[in-house]
């Protein structure tokens, strides 16, 4: 097993006030696996992502992270990511670890190409390239990295549904070519069944559903994965016909609801599941 987590729990405080936006997390990523992280924005996904790195700071974290493999992150929004004033390829050969000058030029005209880029697009600036080629380049950035574990958290955001595609086509390409690990991050079910294994569906700070991709969205249990799956739009569906979607927001890390988190906003809830004695979802 290349990273196992086990009773993750993240807490901060602030002003006298306590948070907790990742509890009792567990979940575990094998040696070239493809795992994704599902849940709403607000439920704690990237921030246990960061956790896997050691790269949150001023918290108090408890549990087990077993295995320390190398990591890169493929963050959503890549001209946050990128520097603008730095040509792309100063920034992809920042992530190298060794080597002389020309060796490590060469190898970055290698992860240009490697990720579909025109070899010209290492002289260019991140505001001369498209929101697509912004991805790729962070991409190359990671792999430059030479990671053990890729985590690309919501790396199609903003993007149209084309380059979506072509963007993650490229990471599984890559992964399987590189024998590397994926921790997939997303809200999208619909991404989830064609470029992950296994799946873990995140709910205030908690892990509700897990499984083989297959089985949960075959026969989601756990009805916060049934409205995250009927939330995905279908191809087959009336032009007319409106979406569906799950009432409500995700509560604050600081005011979770005593009993199931999701008992609000649940269309099957009964009185057991607000109630402080309340384990799980008599459902899963």
């Amino acid at each position: 097993m290349l990273v196992e987590v086990e009773d993750l729990r993240i807490e901060f405080a602030f002003e006298g006030r306590v948070s907790v936006p990742v509890r009792k997390v567990g979940f575990r990523v094998p040696e070239n696996g493809r795992v994704a992280l599902v849940g709403e924005s607000g439920c704690g996904k990237s921030l246990t992502a960061l956790a896997l790195g050691g790269l949150v700071d001023r918290a108090k974290i408890t549990g087990e992270i077993r295995g320390r493999p190398r990591i890169a992150y493929v963050f959503q929004n890549p001209m946050q990511s990128l520097d603008p004033v730095m040509k792309v390829g100063a920034q992809i050969e920042e992530g190298m670890r060794a080597g002389s000058r020309p060796d490590r030029l060469r190898r970055v005209a290698e992860l240009i190409e490697a990720v579909g880029l025109p070899p010209e697009s290492a002289k260019k600036h991140p505001c001369e390239l498209s929101g697509g080629q912004q991805q790729r380049v962070m991409i190359a950035s990671a792999l430059a990295q030479d990671p053990e574990l890729l985590v690309a958290d919501e790396p199609t955001t903003a993007l149209d549904v084309t380059t979506q595609k072509e963007v993650l086509d490229l990471i599984a390409r890559i992964a399987d070519e590189r024998k590397m690990a994926v921790l997939l991050i997303t809200h999208n079910l619909g991404l989830v069944s064609a470029y992950s294994r296994e799946v873990y569906v995140m709910y205030a700070g908690e892990v509700v559903e897990s499984g083989a991709v297959a089985e949960v969205l075959a026969h989601p249990r756990h009805p916060y994965t049934q409205g995250l799956l009927a939330a995905v739009p279908r191809l087959d569906a009336p032009r007319d016909a409106p979406l569906a979607d799950i009432p409500g927001t995700v509560p604050p890390p600081w005011d979770w609801p005593k009993g199931c988190a999701f008992h609000p906003r649940c269309p099957k809830a009964v009185a057991t599941c607000s109630a402080d004695s309340f384990v799980r979802c008599p459902l899963v």
